[in-house]
């Protein structure tokens, strides 16, 4: 991004809200102070669609889509663009909101899940997947599945398809945000509270998630010092950005950078993009989370491991690929 463009900051002097000085984080910066690639917005996004998702059977968070302008006004799709509204959603292993609530893979009809034909004579694989929060599922190119709860509850998916080796899996995850435009959401009585992310899957032919996958970020926020964001070899690093809590994140900066059309491709160069980072199963906290817990064996019990970018919690848009060969 030009910084040629610069917010002040005097008119954004934040006070407390009802909690202790120490979990208010004040944003401290101007677009002079950042010299990265990414487009930088600040502030709350304007929404656009108030719900994607209304839970029949117990409760969901709000999972809204906005649009905020940088200041060389481009318009950016927060948390990201997506298909949920359309596409073809993944059969759910566990959806309590539906009323699926199997205590095991024993209580799931695996023969009924539909088959997406990639290559007519290819093999069939079946897919376990967890998204914190959502996924989108790409193999060689085509879309294959979505998942069906774009925010809360916790819900876990299976998955089916038709292709022959070696072929390409393209995901695109998105850790979803209450607060449009700054990446957080309301958590233990704090308005601004960042959430983080988490994707994992293993497939009935051996392949599973793990550092060999790459991932690159493509949002993230919320940023409050924008000096905190740096770029190393192909990295977008926010590791020494603030993940605090706070009632005074309305005004807080998101780093975006753009998506290219083509990402999913099985020819798309990602040479550039980094190794996915590997987190236990304790840093993303599934251990009450039935959606998981309840087919840990097709998931960490196969080998497979939660993936993310290098900040689990700030980077909302991940975008991973893998080469099945």
């Amino acid at each position: 991004m030009k910084n040629n463009h610069i917010i002040t900051l005097s008119s954004i002097a934040l006070f407390t809200m009802g909690c202790s000085p120490s979990s208010d984080v004040i944003a401290s910066s101007n677009l002079n102070d950042y010299h990265g690639s990414a487009s930088i917005t600040q502030g709350l996004a304007k929404t656009i669609k108030e719900n994607l998702f209304e839970c029949d059977n117990g409760r969901s968070r709000v999972a809204g889509i906005g649009e905020i302008t940088d200041a060389e006004g481009k318009v950016w799709t927060v948390p990201a663009t997506n298909h949920f509204a359309h596409a073809n959603k993944a059969v759910d292993l566990y959806e309590q909101c539906a009323n699926i609530t199997p205590r095991s893979i024993a209580d799931v009809d695996v023969d009924s899940v539909p088959v997406a034909i990639i290559d007519a004579d290819g093999e069939e694989i079946t897919g376990y997947i967890f998204a914190d929060n959502y996924f989108e599922l790409y193999i060689n190119g085509q879309l294959v599945a979505i998942d069906s709860v774009p925010f809360t509850p916790f819900n876990s998916s299976i998955v089916k398809f038709k292709v022959n080796k070696p072929y390409t899996i393209a995901v695109k995850a998105i850790d979803w945000e209450e607060n449009l435009g700054v990446g957080t959401e309301y958590s233990r009585g704090v308005s601004h509270h960042p959430g983080d992310g988490g994707f994992i899957a293993s497939f009935s032919d051996g392949t599973v998630t793990s550092s060999d996958w790459q991932a690159q970020t493509f949002y993230t926020a919320p940023i409050y010092d924008l000096t905190c964001l740096s770029e190393i070899d192909g990295k977008r690093l926010s590791d020494t950005c603030t993940t605090a809590s706070t009632n005074s994140g309305d005004n807080a900066y998101a780093a975006h950078w753009q998506v290219p059309a083509d990402w999913m491709n099985q020819g798309f160069n990602s040479t550039s993009w980094p190794p996915a980072t590997q987190y236990s199963e304790r840093e993303i906290g599934v251990n009450n989370k039935k959606s998981y817990m309840n087919f840990i064996e097709k998931f960490s019990g196969a080998g497979a491991h939660f993936i993310w970018s290098t900040n689990v919690v700030l980077d909302n848009e991940v975008l991973f690929r893998y080469e099945v060969k």
